[in-house]
C-alpha cells in the first residue's frame, strides 16, 4: 500500500469522528436547554399569593308594605282584629236549608183499626191490643153492641141468633142459625161432637169429640160466651148453654 493512500483513509476516519462527536454534542445542547425553558417557564408561571377576600355584605329584604285596613286576612290565616279590622259574623244558614234543630220523638200510637161487614149488617172493628191478641167491637148505626177480646185463646159471641169468632190471629167470622141447646150430644159441622153439660149457673161446658169419641178440645163458658176454631170449623158456646157450629 502507498504512503499517500494510507493518509487519505486516516484523514477520512478523523472526519467521521469529528461529524460523529458533534452529533453527539448536538442533542446534549438541546436538553440543556429544554430544561432551562422548563425552569423558566415554571418560575414565570407561579401564581402571586390570593388577596384577602372582604366579606360578603347581605343587603336586608325590603320591609313589607302593611296591608290597608279593612283587608280581609287570607285564606287558611287567623289573626286577633285589631284597629280598623271586625271579627267575621258566623255564617248564616242557608236559604231554603232544612232546621237542624232535632225533631221530638213521635209518640207512640194505637194500631190501626180494621173494619168487617158482618152478616146481620153490623160492623166488626178490630184492633190489635197486645202479641197475638185483639179486640173487637160490634157497632150497628153508631152504637157498641158488644165487644169481643182474645186473651190467648179464640173469643166468641151469641148476639141474639147471629153467632161471631174471633180468633188468636185477629180474623172474624159470623153466621147464623144451626144452634143446639144444651145440655145435650150434637152433632157439629165439620163432623164433630159435642158433649155439653151444666156445671154451674150460666156455666156450660162443651167437649168436642171427634170420630173416635175422643175429647179433642174443650170450651168453658163462665158467665160469658166462648168459642173456638177446631180446623177450619166455627163454634160457639153461650153462658146459656147454646151450640152452633160453622164451617
Amino acid at each position: 500500500m502507498s504512503p499517500l493512500r494510507t493518509r487519505r483513509a486516516t484523514t477520512v476516519r478523523s472526519l467521521a469522528g469529528a461529524v460523529l462527536a458533534a452529533a453527539l454534542f448536538v442533542p446534549a445542547a438541546t436538553a440543556c436547554s429544554s430544561t432551562s425553558a422548563a425552569s423558566g417557564a415554571a418560575a414565570a408561571t407561579t401564581p402571586p399569593a390570593p388577596a384577602a377576600t372582604a366579606p360578603a355584605v347581605t343587603t336586608p329584604p325590603a320591609p313589607t308594605t302593611p296591608a290597608a285596613q279593612g283587608t280581609a286576612a287570607p285564606a287558611g290565616t287567623s289573626a286577633a282584629p285589631g284597629a280598623g279590622t271586625s271579627a267575621a259574623p258566623p255564617a248564616s244558614p242557608r236559604a231554603g236549608a232544612p232546621a237542624t234543630t232535632p225533631s221530638a220523638a213521635p209518640a207512640k200510637g194505637k194500631s190501626p183499626v180494621r173494619t168487617q161487614t158482618l152478616v146481620d149488617g153490623s160492623t166488626a172493628e178490630v184492633q190489635a191490643v197486645g202479641a197475638q191478641n185483639y179486640a173487637a167491637k160490634i157497632v150497628n148505626s153508631g152504637a157498641v153492641l158488644a165487644t169481643l177480646e182474645t186473651h190467648d185463646t179464640d173469643a166468641g159471641l151469641d148476639a141474639n141468633g147471629m153467632f161471631v169468632v174471633l180468633s188468636l190471629d185477629g180474623q172474624v167470622h159470623s153466621w147464623m142459625g144451626g144452634e143446639h141447646q144444651g145440655p145435650g150430644t150434637f152433632k157439629l159441622a165439620g163432623g164433630w161432637t159435642a158433649k155439653v153439660t151444666k156445671v154451674g149457673e150460666l156455666r156450660y161446658r162443651a167437649q168436642i169429640l171427634g170420630n173416635d169419641n175422643a175429647v179433642n178440645g174443650t170450651l168453658e163458658a163462665n158467665q160469658q160466651d166462648a168459642g173456638a176454631v177446631a180446623n177450619g170449623v166455627y163454634i160457639v158456646l153461650s153462658a146459656g148453654g147454646e151450640i152452633s157450629a160453622h164451617m
